[in-house]
């Protein structure tokens, strides 16, 4: 069994490719720039970018399973090549954010949904991923949080129930070594629902240090994160903040029913990552 993982150098891919290689399972790295990968020896690299189908059958060859990163542009090409190819099996990692009430109006929903229904035409067996919030969203306050300086942010009393992406990781390996989670849509949360204040205070206590908050307005958000968000993102995450004020994010059982144990929680990200928020000397 060979599988390709798409997005490589991710937060995801990179975690999902290391658990499947170290199983000794054969494994395809693959990315737009794959002189910029780091894989174990061993490991097959092979470019493929979404949106040039002339790099899609060299990265299919011989392929029987593929873990991929949702890119609207481009999926039906690429779902029509891995069915060509015999594709086996597709895990896709798509969002929660499909599942809102307000998902049609949602360009981050909206991008996610073009993939997933592109692959549900395309009858190709599937497992579609969908996390929310990633425990690793945190490291945006990081550069603030080690220069001693206020994170900025709006809506701090925004709820979400951040998701461990090694807990990610670990649901698409099962995913693509086994077969009784295809033909499933399994949405993943992190254990319990915490506002970004709490956030910030557990980072506080593993620090051992205040965390100071400056609550941004609406306005004040759109002109400082405008900067390095695209403009249709972060009207998206906004919203998603705005309506999650004072109202706990629901949770999942997911991760255990997969793995067989409790979801990572936010308090073990933070502690694995605390040389991030580190103070500077």
């Amino acid at each position: 069994m060979t599988v390709l993982v798409t997005g490589a150098r991710g937060d995801v891919g990179r975690r999902v490719l290391d658990r499947l290689h170290t199983a000794g399972h054969t494994v395809r790295a693959s990315s737009r720039t794959p002189a910029e990968l780091s894989v174990p020896a061993g490991v097959d690299v092979r470019r493929l970018d979404l949106n040039s189908p002339d790099t899609f059958e060299a990265a299919l060859h011989g392929v029987d399973k593929v873990f991929l990163y949702a890119e609207a542009e481009g999926a039906k090409e690429f779902f029509a090549a891995a069915h060509g190819a015999g594709v086996r099996h597709i895990v896709l990692l798509s969002s929660s954010t499909v599942e809102g009430p307000d998902a049609a109006a949602d360009p981050l929903a909206r991008h996610h949904a073009v993939v997933e229904d592109a692959l549900s035409a395309s009858a190709l067996p599937s497992t579609v991923l969908r996390p929310g919030a990633f425990a690793g969203n945190a490291l945006g306050w990081s550069h603030a949080i080690r220069g001693g300086q206020p994170v900025e942010l709006p809506y701090a009393d925004a709820h979400t129930a951040p998701v461990h992406e090694d807990d990610i990781a670990d649901v698409a390996a099962a995913a693509l070594t086994g077969e009784t989670l295809i033909g499933r849509t399994l949405t993943l949360t992190g254990p319990r629902s915490l506002t970004f204040r709490e956030q910030l205070a557990v980072l506080a206590e593993l620090l051992g240090r205040e965390i100071p908050v400056r609550e941004l307005t609406r306005e004040q958000a759109v002109e400082g994160m405008g900067r390095f968000i695209p403009a249709p993102v972060l009207t998206s995450l906004l919203a998603q903040w705005a309506a999650a004020v004072g109202k706990p994010a629901a949770t999942t059982g997911t991760v255990r029913d997969v793995t067989g144990r409790p979801g990572r929680t936010f308090r073990q990200w933070a502690g694995e990552n605390l040389g991030a928020f580190a103070a500077q000397d």
